[in-house]
C-alpha cells in the first residue's frame, strides 16, 4: 500500500538537476523513487539495509 506514504525528497536534490530521490519511511520498510517519474518502479529496503546504504553513500561524496 505506497499510495499512503508521506514522500520526502532528499536534501541533495534540486528542482533543476537530474538527481531526484525521494524516500518514505515506514516501522519496517524504506521505499525510494525517483521523484522526476514517482509512477515508475521504485525500491524497497529494510532499515538495516538503507543504514549501510548511506555509510556507503558518504564515502563516495
Amino acid at each position: 500500500m505506497t499510495s499512503a506514504l508521506t514522500w520526502f525528497k532528499s536534501s541533495y536534490s534540486s528542482n533543476d538537476g537530474p538527481d531526484c530521490v525521494e524516500v518514505a519511511i515506514t516501522p519496517a520498510t524504506i521505499h525510494i523513487r525517483d521523484s522526476k517519474n514517482p509512477e515508475r518502479a521504485r525500491l524497497a529496503v529494510t532499515g538495516a539495509t538503507w543504514t549501510e546504504f548511506l555509510g556507503f553513500a558518504r564515502h563516495l561524496g
